[in-house]
């Protein structure tokens, strides 16, 4: 698979939005403000300067989205179907050759996170590059060719939906963040909310 080698030029950073937030009480997570801004708000101004441009994948609250002045999709997918569903919508849209996907929960993003995904793409020769905290992969922070679409929609359309078994399929590379593991800290439910907001 021949591709242009990523840099911050090609690549689109993709917020993924587009969950129920279950444990959240079903509040729109990206929406959930700490310390005086909605997380989403977090992760287009910490991604913003490392890509070339950013869309928001979501589900709902489309119009206040868009209010940050970027591209919002819905998944194509109906029923909230998990991250690879709005992976899938960014990748039949976008522009540039990579997107970088990075959930909406997760508001202290690693300043270098695409430097360093895509220089573990190219050290190890693979088709995407995941993120690894240095105890386990956190596989929604990750670099992945548009090229990859076609085989992604097959995945999907087999009822397949666990994204680790997705990356299987292909040469994945892991970029190390072992020295920022507090880079992913999330925010899943009220509780971890709360201990943010106090911490």
């Amino acid at each position: 698979m021949l591709v242009e080698a990523p840099n911050p030029q090609n690549i689109t950073g993709v917020v993924l939005a587009g969950g129920k937030a279950r444990r959240m009480g079903g509040e729109d997570k990206g929406l959930v403000e700490l310390a005086g801004q909605p997380l989403v708000a977090w992760i287009i101004e910490s991604l913003r300067p490392q890509v070339q441009d950013l869309m928001i994948n979501a589900n709902r609250s489309h119009e206040r989205y868009a209010s940050y002045g970027y591209q919002v999709i819905a998944d194509a997918m109906a029923d909230f179907q998990g991250p690879l569903a709005g992976v899938a919508a960014a990748l039949a849209v976008v522009r540039t050759p990579w997107i970088i996907t990075v959930p909406c929960d997760g508001p202290y993003l690693a300043p270098d996170l695409v430097q360093r995904l895509c220089a573990a793409l190219v050290e190890q020769e693979a088709e995407l590059a995941v993120a690894s905290d240095g105890a386990r992969l956190q596989p929604v922070y990750a670099l992945i060719p548009q090229a990859l679409a076609p085989s992604l929609e097959a995945f999907l359309a087999s009822g397949e939906r666990k994204v680790e078994r997705w990356y299987a399929q292909h040469r994945t590379a892991i970029a190390a963040f072992a020295d920022r593991p507090n880079c992913f800290a999330n925010i899943n439910s009220v509780e971890d909310l709360e201990r943010l907001r106090q911490g």
